[in-house]
């Protein structure tokens, strides 16, 4: 049975890709009934995710900045993959930074579990650093990670700190490798959030570390949004899925990208 998240999200993807839907056209689709697909409806127009209709829902902007538990269904084996290739990435003892987003919760996920296995050594065998309240929650309870956590002020989309404070934590701090989510990555324009100020966050992150890895499945290549974190130059690596097309992928190596896939 669909989990009411996975099908919201689901709703959530066919307005903005549509604009306009109808009752009885998703029933339909998603093989509910139209009264749920109506209290859906209901719920997402409180969120001033959509509006309603007479009828059906239109979509609204926000609909393309989507809070994180609507995203977390979304190309699920592909960022299970990409987490298992990015934990094989971190050396023991690196200091690593993580932002938000679904794959980065995933690959601090399979970092935890790797350390797990790891017991029994002095000191921890990984740092984290993050401004994601979501993982550090996930974190704080393994014994073998040292888990540093930016101030900043939480946005309910994304669970990101950011604002002054978390600028400040950050620029007292040197990563040996970020795992840094986007929301799109071009081999051109660099990488893009959807929010400006996670946006800013991110970028000072790219600054602090010496390595940058960007994790993403494929559908955010090839695509800019509003706001820019940071030139392709900055990223050393970017870790995808299969589904990225040739002609994406001999981009990101033309422009200097170690770019893999799994």
């Amino acid at each position: 049975m669909v989990r009411r998240y996975e099908r919201l999200g689901r709703v959530l993807e066919l307005v903005g890709a549509r604009d306009r839907v109808e009752v009885e056209e998703l029933a339909g689709e998603l093989g509910v009934s139209a009264a749920t697909i109506r209290r859906d409806f209901d719920h997402l127009a409180e969120q001033q995710l959509l509006t309603r209709t007479r009828g059906g829902a239109v979509s609204n902007n926000v609909s393309y900045d989507l809070p994180l538990r609507y995203k977390t269904a979304r190309h699920a084996p592909e960022k299970s993959r990409i987490a298992g290739a990015v934990t094989a990435m971190v050396p023991r003892g690196a200091v690593v930074g993580l932002n938000g987003g679904t794959t980065t919760t995933e690959i601090a996920r399979s970092l935890a579990a790797g350390t797990d296995l790891a017991g029994g050594l002095d000191g921890p065998t990984l740092t984290v650093v993050t401004n994601a309240l979501n993982i550090a929650n996930e974190l704080a309870v393994r014994a073998q990670l040292k888990l540093v956590l930016t101030g900043g002020v939480a946005r309910p989309h994304s669970f990101e700190l950011t604002g002054p404070l978390a600028t400040r934590v950050l620029s007292e701090v040197s990563l040996d490798l970020l795992v840094l989510g986007v929301d799109a990555i071009d081999p051109r324009g660099g990488a893009f959030a959807h929010h400006e100020g996670e946006a800013n966050i991110n970028r000072l992150m790219v600054e602090r570390s010496a390595r940058v890895v960007v994790a993403a499945d494929s559908s955010k290549l090839g695509h800019r949004a509003f706001a820019r974190i940071c030139p392709v130059g900055a990223v050393h690596a970017v870790v995808t899925d299969t589904g990225v097309t040739p002609e994406a992928a001999d981009a990101f190596r033309a422009a200097g990208v170690d770019l893999r896939t799994v």
